[in-house]
């Protein structure tokens, strides 16, 4: 009775579930290296911000990329803003989510000549955006600042776009290569954003940027279980269907021999001559 497994569409039923099942199964562990990734470099962030503040110079400077493991490291800088060449980034969302504006980017200067873009907070883009909007002043004189060292901002990172031909003095990513034209100065790899300083300025100042919250890698989780449940399954279901098919056969041959042994109504009760 289980000869049918040898038709056509049986044969085709069985080699699909035994082609989704390490399919299914590969998929299992994809979603479990994400959920391992998202933690690892919450780890990585969450050591990073508790990490002494160390000069900036010390991990990075020019023509140099920021490596993954010292993002969000706490840096120590010294210096005086250059306001002149001060620049926004373009529709960053509110810390709230509430409304889109700019990042205040504003070049460092260092001791030996050298500047390092820092993020200075957000604030409301206003009504006209193909200006250059006001921004409240950056402190004046010697300042001492702590902030995260971010890698550069780049499209295949972040999702956005760099835009040709923006308004003078905006910018689509926070980018030390993109914008080292626009700065005298020669630029550090990287940027900072800022999370203190001292002296403290006077005035109203941008919104700091939040410090960054940790990445759920919870969902991660749930996807690789039900993968590897859905692979569990195809087996199981498929015995089920095989089972299924067998007693549909059986009630099948045994109602057909039953009529073959009933007897014909109409020679039915004629005596034999």
């Amino acid at each position: 009775m289980y000869r049918f497994l040898l038709s056509r569409q049986w044969v085709i039923l069985t080699l699909v579930a035994l082609l989704v099942m390490p399919t299914m199964y590969r998929l299992g562990f994809w979603q479990l290296h994400r959920h391992d990734r998202k933690d690892a470099t919450n780890q990585l962030i969450h050591r990073n911000m508790a990490a002494k503040a160390v000069p900036v110079e010390s991990l990075t400077g020019p023509a140099r990329t920021v490596p993954s493991a010292d993002t969000y490291r706490t840096v120590l800088l010294q210096g005086h803003y250059d306001t002149a060449h001060e620049l926004v980034a373009r529709q960053r969302t509110a810390a709230d989510g509430s409304s889109i504006g700019y990042h205040v980017i504003t070049p460092l200067v260092l001791a030996d000549g050298k500047a390092v873009l820092v993020n200075r907070g957000w604030i409301a883009a206003g009504n006209d955006l193909t200006t250059f909007p006001k921004v409240p002043e950056a402190p004046t004189g010697e300042v001492t600042l702590t902030g995260r060292l971010r890698p550069d901002e780049t499209t295949a990172e972040t999702g956005i776009r760099n835009r040709a031909g923006l308004p003078a003095r905006q910018i689509s990513l926070i980018n030390s290569t993109l914008v080292t034209n626009q700065v005298p100065e020669t630029l550090v790899g990287g940027y900072v954003e800022l999370a203190t300083t001292s002296p403290k300025p006077t005035g109203k100042q941008p919104e700091l940027i939040a410090e960054p919250a940790d990445i759920s890698s919870a969902l991660n989780m749930g996807y690789a279980i039900q993968w590897w449940l859905f692979t569990a399954m195809v087996p199981v279901g498929w015995v089920i269907l095989v089972r299924r098919e067998r007693r549909e056969r059986l009630a099948a041959k045994a109602t057909t021999e039953g009529r073959a042994l009933e007897p014909d109504p109409a020679t039915a009760g004629v005596a034999s001559p």
